[in-house]
């Protein structure tokens, strides 16, 4: 009897999951996503499998013209344009798991100068999300490899003022795929 009372209080004081020790957010399903570009998913049905299945999709149509972007605000928002976020000093990666047919970059976009919103065309360090067509692959990318577009030498990202990622395919091929199971930031 000892032993169980012991193990229920083990469970109690340290079966917390890191995740919530580190308050941590999966913005695949926390946020709402949006996505431009010649793909079949649109909003409103990227959101509706997200929410039912807790997954991303997108797929380019038939012989797409142009580049696919999806966005994902760091903060909740319900739109595009969200108010950047300042995470702590000791926040030193983004986790994503992932499936694509082809190169993704990944943008981590920064907010405006006074951090009440997001700048497009403003900064957007980036990095490559490598294809990975068979397979789920988690990757952790580290703030510091987010570089101003993607230049070994180029400014780094200021986690003090993120505002949301951009996943783009620059050259999608028809029926290429993207599948995202989670997007995890440290808050």
């Amino acid at each position: 009897m000892k032993k169980i009372c012991f193990i229920v209080l083990l469970t109690a004081l340290f079966g917390f999951s890191t995740k919530q020790l580190r308050n941590e957010s999966d913005l695949v399903k926390t946020n709402k996503w949006f996505i431009a570009g010649p793909s079949i998913e649109n909003e409103e049905t990227l959101n509706a499998v997200r929410l039912q299945k807790e997954i991303i999709i997108v797929t380019a149509k038939d012989n797409p013209k142009g580049e696919i972007e999806l966005n994902v605000t760091i903060k909740p928002s319900e739109t595009n344009d969200g108010i950047a976020a300042n995470l702590p000093d000791d926040s030193k990666y983004v986790e994503i798991t992932y499936q694509s047919s082809q190169d993704i970059k990944l943008q981590a976009r920064e907010g405006n100068a006074e951090g009440t919103g997001c700048v497009h065309g403003g900064s957007h360090p980036r990095v490559n999300l490598p294809a990975s067509p068979k397979d789920y692959s988690t990757v952790k990318i580290l703030w510091t490899d987010f570089r101003q577009d993607g230049r070994k030498d180029g400014k780094l990202l200021n986690i003090h003022n993120l505002c949301k990622f951009n996943f783009v395919n620059y050259n999608p091929v028809s029926g290429s795929v993207l599948k995202i199971k989670s997007v995890i930031v440290q808050l």
